[in-house]
């Protein structure tokens, strides 16, 4: 399974969704992920691909991590895991 494919099924997971629900120009907020849910995404996020993600929760304007979208979240997370190898 690659990062994208992952990235989504834990996003889907979160808002209670099916996979097929989820694009790659949806959004957090329009999928119905609130803060902690949120949270919990990047959490899952770290743990499946034993990365550190650079998210602030009290702050996620002040974070380096874009959220703007599902395919900006992959994005980052790609980045992440090619730096990490």
């Amino acid at each position: 399974m690659d990062v994208k494919d992952k990235v989504i099924e834990i996003i889907a997971e979160q808002a209670v969704l099916d996979v097929s629900d989820v694009t790659m120009d949806s959004t957090l907020e329009s999928l119905g992920i609130d803060s902690l849910g949120l949270v919990e995404s990047i959490f899952a996020i770290e743990e499946a691909f034993d990365i550190q993600v650079p998210f602030n929760a009290n702050d996620p304007s002040e974070s380096d991590f874009d959220i703007s979208s599902v395919a900006t979240i992959i994005a980052g997370i790609e980045k992440l895991v090619a730096e990490q190898s």
